[in-house]
């Protein structure tokens, strides 16, 4: 165990040394870390609490990249820099201050001045699905002696990669489970999930579902008896759990931006007791892409 921790530490230091080079800028000597390598370098590193950034030219000339602030205004001096050492070959109306919006810049720069050069600068995408959906559910996480089972619908918001046909996504959904006379039940539930595609094709795929946070406002009639009477009693709640709920669904492509959904819901929890009825929770939707 002693020798895994020494050869991380020693691979760790490594890394680090080998990231961060000792360069003097103006007198001043300072470790900076290399984010972009071209025919213009980015060079950066927090210094003092203070995010510091250089460019390299190809004759190894650094200069800091600045904004300083005078009569409360700021002055945008990185532009005036970048602008003459690109000859103004590329547009510095946006450009931020900021590592990511630096390093889209020069890599920018770079692809249009070297046709060889490797795109350093990737920005994640991502895309949104709409979708509504209804169907019915026993509320298996539920007293529900008679497996009575109820109406539901709802609507989701999913974000995935939009680059790729991702297997990875998160959603957001709302659903209400309706009242009826043999259940005095309903519920409005929010919920934030994870969602994995075992099957992902353009045309169709199937995934897994779990639901890691979810709020529900509940409302039940609750019967007792009292003195040979039988007593009604309505009851409202609201509760917040991290339940781990899981369950299986499918996308069913219609065209490019448009889905049929099927889903078999709530077949088990890891975090909230079933109360003794399998899940029968289907739904039926559609979903598009916005």
């Amino acid at each position: 165990m002693k020798k895994i921790i020494c050869i991380f530490s020693f691979l760790l230091c490594f890394s680090v040394f080998h990231a961060q080079e000792l360069y003097t800028v103006n007198g001043e000597s300072l470790e900076l870390k290399t984010e972009v390598e071209g025919k213009l370098d980015l060079l950066w590193n927090i210094i003092d609490g203070k995010y510091r950034y250089f460019v390299r030219t190809e004759d190894n000339t650094i200069l800091e990249l600045k904004n300083t602030k005078a009569d409360r205004k700021y002055q945008e001096e990185y532009k005036s820099v970048l602008s003459e050492l690109t000859n103004n070959s590329v547009s510095t109306k946006r450009l931020n201050l900021t590592l990511f919006s630096l390093k889209e810049f020069i890599d920018s720069y770079n692809a249009s001045v070297d046709s060889s050069y490797q795109s350093q600068s990737k920005r994640s995408k991502f895309q949104f699905r709409l979708g509504v959906f209804g169907g019915i559910t026993n509320s298996p996480f539920i007293d529900n002696p008679n497996n009575e089972k109820t109406p539901l619908f709802g609507a989701e918001l999913e974000v995935l990669e939009a680059e790729r046909i991702s297997r990875h996504a998160v959603f957001l959904q709302a659903k209400h489970v309706l009242e009826q006379e043999d259940l005095m039940y309903s519920t409005t539930e929010l919920a934030l999930g994870y969602r994995f595609r075992f099957i992902n094709k353009e045309s169709f795929s199937l995934y897994g579902n779990c639901k890691f946070a979810t709020v529900n406002f509940s409302k039940a009639t609750v019967a007792s008896e009292n003195n040979g009477m039988i007593v009604t009693e309505d009851i409202s709640d609201t509760a917040f759990d991290v339940p781990l709920i899981f369950g299986v669904g499918a996308d069913i492509n219609l065209s490019k931006n448009t889905f049929i959904t099927l889903a078999y819901n709530e077949l088990f929890a890891v975090l909230i007791d079933n109360q003794g009825n399998f899940s029968t929770d289907f739904t039926l939707g559609f979903k598009f892409n916005l």
